[in-house]
């Protein structure tokens, strides 16, 4: 007999629209929306998901409950207004509610321009909202500097005027005002000058810059030649401006582009407005994952919250990959040209603002920062659990001699550097990097078994699919196998080799699993590099001092740890030598070497 969910989910219709999910106590668990309701909702139930807490919600849920749409492009939108008011566990989470500033050109007579966070209907004009006040500012002073405007909030009705109610300020006399209190400045070219502001606003500086040029030629053949300057200097502003927001074709305008970059927990969705080929506007919303969810999913709820904030009306948006937004938004994926361009500086701008706050997360909560970088790698190279503690092998001789090898060791992503150890290549004669590989797995996994030490949860060797293959014998022959992951990485071309697949992984260069397997592969080497080169030079004190007569081994050793190398100790006066010896066998080690060098 099928359960109250499964006949719930039988009976679902195949249209558009949005299903809610609830726990035993008809609690909210999830919102979602969907093409075909039925189909959607099934595709929950009928299998394992890759994401532990998913499966996790599929559990947990008992009922569902479905609001049908006419269209999906209504179901995101009722999607992200539930998201916002319901807040369900699950659902990712649209960080940064902030209110944002706004220019404001009042309705009244005589309009003023000024800054506002408070959007109020009542028939004024509003453009933003602006994501700084530092945009703000820049627009303001510079209207100011090309328009002298009002600043007062007196009531400039033509009544008033008439009557001589008001009188000029200060602001008239230092030439920021016309005084259109008293009647100094007609209202229809105060009009003027506003609408000029509003194409400014909305990033067409065409209009402005083709009317002071007018006025400057027109003062100009007028004799007026003061005034014409001012004019002159008022078009520099507004050229510098228009040249500084201005970066891409100016035929570009009215669009609004999208782009998102994510990790294992969170996405970073960026917004650039682009009005007259200038960069209006530009926003990085932060959205925390529950699910692990798609970034088609993360962008197409960003794109209708950003819109929705902040006001944007625009008929097309590029993003990197398609989206469903409904019939009316024109949505481009820009492979070349101006279009790519755009695209591709809103993702470098999500890039820096990811990399922003990871780097004060590493800063203000460690913990955190370790977990997402262990869930990366975890994610990036397949492992089965989070490699908490990874061991990394490199072999190092110099022409067959001397051949050692180093294994160092990352917790947490970090160097545990009491956990390194060198190892002597014991079994193996001549330069055998196989074999050597072979013996000191070997030999570093026999002892962590005999002492119950614990293992690893990856293990990564400096070498290609010959190492690879020598360091997995000496885990069959342990019996770890498939209870420690291995891979091998080449230097090269950074290929990553799994046992038994013959094709390469490749990680993205920029990628931060990459990087710690680059610091292990480094780090090992150098570790391995340093013994490599104290043993040779003591390999060669050892020959050198052991021929002296009346030197024996402790001597030897003392001399070793002082002056490191041979040649460093013939340079020594016999002072020197006394000093770390005495001064009888001081005399031997001079009087041998001076003998010998006859």
């Amino acid at each position: 007999m099928r359960t109250p969910l499964e006949l719930q989910i039988q009976t679902l219709p195949d249209n558009p629209g949005v299903y809610q999910y609830f726990d035993k106590d008809d609690k909210l668990l999830y919102v979602g929306k969907a093409k075909n309701l039925k189909k959607r909702v099934m595709s929950y139930f009928n299998k394992i998901h890759d994401s532990g807490r998913t499966n996790v919600l599929v559990k947990k849920i008992v009922s569902v409950k479905h609001i049908v749409v006419p269209t999906e492009s209504e179901a995101l939108l009722l999607e992200n207004n539930l998201i916002k008011k319901l807040q369900p566990r699950y659902n990712i989470m649209l960080k940064d509610d902030k209110t944002y500033p706004w220019i404001c050109i009042k309705r009244e007579p005589f309009a003023r321009v000024f800054s506002t966070r408070k959007v109020i209907k009542d028939g004024s004009e509003y453009f933003g909202p602006y994501t700084s006040f530092k945009t703000v500012h820049t627009l303001l002073d510079l209207i100011k500097e090309l328009y002298p405007l009002r600043t007062c909030n007196y009531d400039l009705s033509e009544a008033n005027i008439r009557s001589g109610k008001f009188k000029v300020c200060l602001e008239y006399h230092i030439g920021n005002c016309k005084g259109p209190c008293e009647g100094h400045e007609p209202l229809s070219v105060y009009q003027e000058h506003v609408d000029a502001i509003r194409q400014i606003l909305k990033g067409n500086f065409k209009e402005s810059l083709k009317d002071f040029k007018k006025l400057m030629q027109e003062l100009a053949m007028d004799m007026r030649f003061e005034e014409a300057q001012k004019i002159k200097e008022k078009i520099e502003v507004l050229e510098n401006y228009q040249a500084r927001s201005t970066v891409f074709n100016p035929k570009i305008s009215n669009l609004d582009v999208f782009s998102i970059v994510s990790d294992e927990s969170m996405a970073y969705v960026n917004f650039i407005q682009v009005s007259h080929g200038a960069i209006i506007r530009s926003h990085t919303m932060e959205i925390k994952k529950k699910l692990d969810e798609p970034d088609e999913e993360l962008l197409e709820l960003a794109v209708v919250e950003l819109r929705e904030r902040f006001h944007l009306m625009s008929k097309e948006i590029l993003v990197p990959f398609p989206i469903s937004l409904g019939e009316n938004i024109t949505v481009t994926v820009p492979k070349l040209g101006d279009k790519k361009q755009i695209l591709d500086l809103s993702e470098r701008n999500a890039r820096f603002f990811r990399m922003d706050q990871l780097k004060q997360i590493k800063i203000v909560d460690p913990d955190r920062h370790t977990n997402r970088i262990m869930a990366q790698m975890k994610k990036d190279l397949r492992l089965p659990v989070e490699p908490r503690h990874i061991e990394c092998f490199d072999n190092s001789n110099i022409q067959g001699t001397n051949p050692v090898s180093a294994c160092v060791v990352f917790k947490d992503g970090k160097p545990s550097k009491k956990d390194y150890r060198h190892f002597n290549i014991k079994t193996v004669e001549g330069p055998n990097d196989f074999a050597s590989m072979e013996e000191v797995v070997y030999r570093r996994y026999r002892r962590l078994l005999d002492e119950n030490e614990p293992l690893p949860q990856l293990i990564i060797i400096d070498g290609g699919k010959g190492q690879l293959s020598s360091a997995l014998k000496s885990l069959d022959d342990l019996g770890l196998r498939g209870k420690i992951t291995i891979l091998g990485i080449a230097k090269r071309l950074e290929e990553i080799f799994y046992p038994g697949d013959s094709v390469p992984l490749y990680l993205d260069k920029k990628s931060e699993t990459l990087k710690i397997i680059q610091q292990l592969r480094n780090e090992a080497h150098r570790f391995g590099i340093t013994f490599h080169r104290d043993k040779r030079s003591k390999s060669a004190l050892q020959t050198s001092v052991e021929t002296i007569p009346g030197i024996g081994e402790k001597t030897m050793v003392t001399l070793i740890t002082h002056f490191k190398s041979v040649k460093r100790m013939i340079a020594s006066s016999e002072e020197e030598i006394a000093k770390v010896v005495g001064p009888a066998k001081a005399k031997k080690i001079v009087e041998f070497y001076k003998e010998k060098n006859k």
